[in-house]
């Protein structure tokens, strides 16, 4: 774990470092963060959890561009001393939105996420429709998407690659409180032919001082169909530091 700690540390320090030899115009354009959470405990109970985030994101005249990478491991040593992985994802996420005529716009997003304990290898999603920006103000947006999409997912247990078409909707609300807190949610279901994926991220974060911030994420998802020996739920509370640039 603390091998894992430094070498995302690093990559940190050499994302700052490019972002600051940037010129000021390719800055101005694109807005960023980065996000570290990381428990340990020792005594009665020996745990150690990492959770983190990199986001990306541009608003131009015609196009909107979002990337984002997450990582998330937990451990704890058992009654034999040997440290036992008890959670470990990683996802990647892309999308791009075409502004049209008004508020509507096109939307493409493509998913990657690699679950350890979800019974798949891993899972993509792919998905096209259209959007609306239904409000707009100085401290609140609130997006609607709809579109059709495929997903892709690799049984841990058979090595098989399933295919299925699916239908997704999206609604994502950012809301600024307050000049130093903001409050977001973002709810998806991509329902396939034979699965359908409900997912609800709530995050609420408040300014340290400067670009320092602290957030709070509670996570529920919910696969209407799993492997057998996996849970159908899943939920995540993380309390992370978030770097904006």
């Amino acid at each position: 774990m603390k091998k894992s700690v430094t070498l995302l540390a690093a990559a940190l320090l050499m994302a700052c470092n490019a972002y600051a030899e940037e010129d000021a115009d390719a800055k101005s354009l694109w807005k960023a963060s980065a996000e570290l959470g990381y428990v340990a405990t020792s005594g009665n109970s020996e745990t150690e959890s990492l959770n983190a985030k990199a986001m990306a994101s541009t608003d131009r005249q015609q196009w909107r561009h979002k990337g984002e990478v997450t990582a998330l491991r937990a451990s704890n040593t058992d009654d034999f001393g040997v440290d036992v992985i008890t959670a470990e994802k990683y996802t990647l996420m892309g999308q791009s939105d075409y502004k049209l005529e008004g508020k509507n716009f096109l939307f493409g997003v493509i998913n990657y996420e690699n679950d350890k304990f979800s019974g798949y290898d891993y899972r993509v999603t792919e998905a096209i429709g259209y959007g609306r920006r239904v409000v707009e103000d100085s401290d609140l947006i609130i997006d609607l998407e709809i579109g059709p999409g495929a997903r892709q997912s690799k049984v841990t247990l058979t090595g098989k690659t399933e295919s299925e078409q699916m239908l997704r909707a999206a609604a994502i609300l950012n809301w600024a409180v307050s000049k130093t807190s903001n409050f977001g949610e973002a709810l998806t279901v991509e329902a396939g032919e034979d699965v359908t994926v409900t997912k609800s991220v709530t995050s609420l974060s408040s300014q340290i001082n400067g670009s320092l911030s602290m957030k709070i994420t509670y996570t529920y998802k919910n696969t209407s169909e799993v492997p057998v020996g996996v849970e159908d739920t899943d939920t995540e509370t993380a309390v992370t530091l978030v770097y904006n640039f």
